[in-house]
């Protein structure tokens, strides 16, 4: 339900069109996320990760992968070359629009990085991207929130007295919410989705703390030893929404706190992301209480890694209007 969720919004932004949840192309295009997530999180996938020119030689189910990630540029080709039959370029309705407007006045610019691979492929990341970090996310929120029934109370708390129940959600409402923003911030930190970050390559020759790291190396940046800093954070493998809030209750931010990576490659999605988490979140949480018959632990909360990401254990809960 949150894969929906997320995805149609993505779809949006991307198209300029929403899918009915029952639609049959929709439906294809979350099954072709979902395997190539699960591919790329098995064995098989981490070490093509690792190793891709010697494992496109080595028979296995990881070829699977690229052949549903192809799938999926040809999904995405198809909606493009939709677009391009409505496209007014003095009017751009959504992402691909906006794209492909900047591919025509490029054009003649044999350096430009607006071409229609690029346009493609920008898609396919970005959807892999988002839909199932943020699915996670969300799971991993409403899990903590079972195991410390304490801290929804007090998002309750803050909920009925900034927002109250009569009307819905915006963005300007975070700005009143120092202990949601905590939460949220908490458990991006806590359950460190991408440990080992996404792989990015040194662009020149470069020294490093005295190794020399040549130019087209991959460079793996480990996040997780950010997050787990107890000199940046007091209880670094307890969740603790304190690690983001001053004496006074207030909302501080911490330059530890690299849940979507830093510098000029850093998530592109992050503004969305972080919209979204505390619009889905306070939703929730405004209409509903949190319980399930499942006892937990804190260990039940820890993250549990799972190829290249930290996912959180399977449970039940049930929604119970407030």
């Amino acid at each position: 339900m949150f894969m929906d969720a997320f995805s149609n919004i993505l779809c949006s932004i991307l198209f300029g069109d929403r899918y009915d949840y029952t639609d049959r192309r929709f439906k294809k295009l979350l099954f072709i996320a979902e395997e190539i997530f699960r591919l790329t999180s098995s064995p098989w996938g981490q070490v093509q990760t690792i190793l891709p020119t010697l494992m496109s030689y080595i028979p296995g189910p990881h070829h699977k992968a690229v052949s549903f990630s192809e799938e999926m540029v040809e999904f995405v080709a198809e909606i493009v070359k939709s677009c391009q039959q409505t496209l007014d370029l003095s009017k751009p309705k959504h992402f691909v629009d906006c794209f492909l407007i900047k591919m025509e006045k490029e054009k003649d610019d044999p350096n430009t990085e607006f071409t229609m691979k690029n346009l493609l492929y920008t898609i396919h990341n970005l959807f892999l991207a988002a839909t199932e970090t943020l699915s996670i996310s969300l799971r991993h929120a409403l899990l903590s929130l079972l195991v410390y029934p304490e801290i929804e109370d007090k998002l309750h708390e803050e909920i009925d007295r900034v927002i109250g129940r009569d009307r819905m959600v915006n963005m300007e409402d975070k700005f009143n919410m120092p202990y949601t923003q905590a939460v949220i911030h908490e458990v991006q930190r806590f359950c460190d989705i991408a440990p080992f970050n996404v792989p990015h390559m040194v662009t020149k020759d470069t020294m490093f703390r005295g190794y020399h790291i040549p130019k087209g190396t991959d460079v793996y940046t480990l996040l997780c030893t950010v997050h787990r800093d107890s000199t940046q954070f007091t209880t670094p493998y307890k969740f603790n929404p304190n690690h983001f809030l001053d004496e006074n209750g207030q909302f501080k931010k911490n330059e530890a706190f690299m849940a979507f990576s830093i510098g000029k490659r850093s998530c592109p999605g992050e503004g969305v992301a972080r919209m979204e988490l505390f619009i889905f979140l306070t939703t929730i949480l405004q209409n509903f209480k949190l319980t399930s018959q499942m006892k937990f632990s804190e260990d039940d909360v820890a993250p549990k890694l799972k190829g290249f990401l930290n996912v959180p254990i399977n449970y039940e809960l049930s929604f119970i209007p407030r």
